[in-house]
């Protein structure tokens, strides 16, 4: 804990507060180029009786005040689906901001492990959110690069301020910046390899009329596959019917078909998918994540002509992972890359052992420039 006696921890329980709470981000890092925030109507939801996550987490909120003025924030999560999972006893961290000054971070994370000990745990880590739908790691490398909308920025200082308080590396997710491959050969043989791959294994695309359709044909079976594919990964949870509901209402929002590539097997099961969405991070800075009219019309523009992707979801039947499936998303991908105005993707989140998804880049020119990481301390 922290020895500066001005600093006051406040647990957040007020209208007043739980404002603050959600708008202390938005003033530190105002003028910040690289900071994306998040859409404020949907951070608004984690105080919500009937919140998506409140079946399966506890969560607790804490600001940091002094001197009458509020210098941090940081949640508390324990997510018992993760914990039944694992069979570990562990509270994830998150929504950790602070000022520069590490008696700030210490009463901050103070707080989280008290209330991790009071709760029966012995562990905390992050930042990691309710679920890996939600933002997560922390950025140490890549200061000077725009985040995405689907990741948080924070300041370089942040990671002097987890060292200090005895948090050490757990994992670390790497992101990269993927264009076309710049000789035409490589797109043309890549996409040979996915027609190679479709035939050998009577595999084809899933069709639809429009995002309505194909939300109504796949929707199931999507949600089937991420769970499997994605179930030995750091940090996955289980769908659960809100959390399904949540994805597919905001699909309807931003998904465009041709940034989509489902894969079905002869028996119509899904079998591979990507799901790309364009980035909103641009049309969101200036309305500090409001949806005003003017944010809108950025919005609306974004998604119709984006300049960049960002990848959300990609996913492989593990029963397809060594039958060369992966060269079918990477021509999805190029084929997407293609369309009028787009300048390049993001991958956001890829783990750094994840040599399989890493191999995938390759296929394209590519640039890491940006780390994340999660950490963990033992109490």
């Amino acid at each position: 804990m922290s020895n500066d006696s001005r600093i006051e921890i406040k647990k957040v329980r007020t209208k007043k507060e739980r404002r603050e709470f959600l708008e202390f981000p938005l003033r530190m890092y105002k003028n910040n180029p690289c900071f994306v925030p998040p859409l404020y109507a949907d951070e608004k939801k984690i105080f919500d009786k009937n919140f998506v996550y409140n079946d399966t987490c506890v969560a607790e909120y804490f600001l940091a005040v002094r001197d009458g003025r509020t210098v941090g924030r940081i949640s508390a999560i324990i997510q018992k689906a993760s914990n039944l999972k694992t069979g570990e006893k562990r509270v994830r961290f998150t929504r950790f901001d602070s000022i520069n000054d590490k008696a700030v971070a210490a009463a901050l994370f103070g707080a989280v492990e008290d209330f991790a000990r009071t709760n029966g745990m012995d562990t905390v880590c992050g930042p990691l959110g309710f679920s890996d739908l939600e933002r997560e790691g922390l950025l140490i490398e890549g200061f000077d690069e725009l985040s995405t909308f689907e990741e948080q920025y924070n300041a370089e200082y942040y990671k002097i301020l987890l060292d200090s308080c005895g948090y050490k590396k757990e994992v670390d997710w790497i992101e990269s910046k993927i264009y076309l491959p710049e000789d035409p050969e490589s797109i043309a043989a890549m996409e040979k390899m996915s027609d190679f791959v479709m035939k050998r294994y009577g595999l084809r695309i899933g069709e639809a009329k429009n995002v309505k359709d194909f939300l109504n044909r796949y929707g199931d079976g999507f949600f089937e596959l991420l769970d499997v594919a994605y179930d030995g990964l750091y940090g996955t949870v289980p769908f659960t019917d809100g959390m399904k509901k949540m994805m597919m209402d905001n699909f309807r929002l931003i998904i465009d078909l041709k940034h989509v590539v489902v894969i079905l097997n002869e028996e119509n099961k899904i079998v591979c998918l990507g799901i790309c969405f364009p980035s909103l991070a641009k049309a969101l800075q200036k309305s500090n994540g409001h949806l005003t009219p003017a944010a809108l019309v950025r919005v609306l523009k974004a998604i119709k002509k984006p300049k960049i992707i960002d990848l959300g979801l990609i996913a492989v039947d593990p029963a397809y992972l060594n039958r060369g499936v992966n060269a079918i998303v990477a021509s999805g991908l190029m084929k997407m890359l293609q369309n009028d105005g787009v300048e390049y993707a993001e991958t956001n989140l890829n783990l750094e052992d994840n040599l399989a998804i890493q191999s995938q880049w390759k296929r394209f020119k590519n640039i890491q420039h940006k780390r994340r990481r999660s950490y963990i301390k033992t109490l």
